[in-house]
């Protein structure tokens, strides 16, 4: 037997085995903080968490009680002693303590209660994210369990989600309309040159539609009532073929429970308002951006994600208001979350480049 040639290949085995034991436990989470859903996801398993960003408290003894979905059906029915709550408000912490609770779930779920390696976090921002802002959610996420926290402005994960080449010397333009934020940015060279940030997103949507009905109907409904109407027959512009959708909610004269049918065309009515505002957004960008790059966005179009970009007829709207052509982005919902996903997949590069540019 050959003693060196048994060292060396022990050697070269016990090498291996290493790597692949470091590889095995090195945990790195994607997280798109998004202010009504949080998508989470990992190299290993890929997008495992997609959950309403919802925890409910119990008040008497400042408890967490429940985290997303299973928060988010407590809404509109829990008792005087329990209050779900939106931690998040336009994409940056309001409450920080239930923010800290959230991420704790969500970074447990993805890699196991008893899991000694912390993991390396990649978090989405909103674009105007200040300083002390982005310390909040940085430090938030190392209290509850994260080795490091990187922050990326949401257009850039977004860009990288709907798959523009965000390194090009080329302008592109995102339009990522969430649940609390509609934020615009032109892109060039891995950088945001141009950038609005409005609050005016789905949560205003579904609040809109509450105060149409209430207007038109005297019917009082709730926040997922609205949601869901919105969903299941919500367009940007009148429909040929309308859709209908039966809402039940509280006759606001009697106090009696009532049935109405609402169709696609009174939601495009009920919304027009808040989709002007994101248009005007838009074109307040386009008044910033530099020529050549606006000349690079009308031969491209304005690619459109988030959870809003899921609205019927959405990039016809945009296209009839700023005459550039728009599209949706594929599994727009999930555009920041992939994102993430290919900042994860090439961290050490995205360290030098899109991690440091706040």
């Amino acid at each position: 037997m050959n003693l060196g040639r048994f060292v060396n290949q022990s050697g070269l085995d016990f090498g291996v085995f290493y790597v692949n034991i470091l590889i095995m436990f090195t945990r790195q989470i994607g997280i798109d903080l998004g202010t009504t859903n949080t998508v989470v996801y990992t190299p290993d398993k890929g997008f495992i968490i997609n959950e309403p960003t919802i925890v409910a408290l119990d008040l008497s003894t400042n408890k967490v009680l429940a985290v997303g979905r299973e928060a988010k059906e407590m809404v509109g029915r829990t008792p005087g002693d329990i209050a779900a709550y939106r931690p998040l408000k336009d994409g940056v912490i309001a409450d920080y303590y239930i923010t800290r609770a959230m991420l704790t779930y969500f970074i447990r779920k993805a890699i196991g209660t008893f899991n000694i390696w912390r993991p390396d976090v990649v978090v989405s921002g909103p674009a105007g994210i200040t300083a002390t802002e982005r310390r909040a959610i940085v430090q938030a996420a190392e209290e509850a369990g994260a080795k490091t926290a990187y922050i990326v402005k949401e257009p850039l994960m977004a860009a990288l989600g709907a798959g523009i080449p965000i390194n090009s010397s080329s302008g592109n333009m995102i339009v990522n309309i969430g649940g609390g934020t509609s934020e615009v940015a032109v892109i060039a060279l891995g950088s945001v040159v141009c950038w609005s940030s409005l609050r005016v997103a789905g949560n205003k949507f579904d609040n809109a539609i509450i105060e149409y009905i209430k207007k038109k109907y005297s019917l009082s409904i709730g926040e997922q009532t609205a949601e869901l109407a919105k969903i299941n027959a919500g367009s940007a512009i009148p429909m040929k073929n309308k859709i209908e959708f039966e809402i039940r909610g509280r006759d606001l004269t009697t106090g009696l429970p009532k049935d109405i049918t609402i169709n696609s065309n009174e939601i495009a009515e009920a919304l027009n308002p808040l989709l002007l505002e994101i248009a005007s957004s838009i074109q307040g960008v386009f008044n910033q951006t530099p020529p050549e790059l606006v000349a690079d966005v009308m031969e491209k179009g304005v690619i459109v994600s988030g959870g809003g970009a899921n609205l019927r007829n959405i990039a016809d709207f945009l296209k009839r208001i700023l005459g550039v052509e728009a599209y949706t982005a594929p599994e727009a919902i999930m555009c920041v979350a992939k994102g993430s996903s290919m900042i994860l997949n090439h961290l050490d590069v995205y360290k030098k480049t899109l991690l440091n540019k706040f």
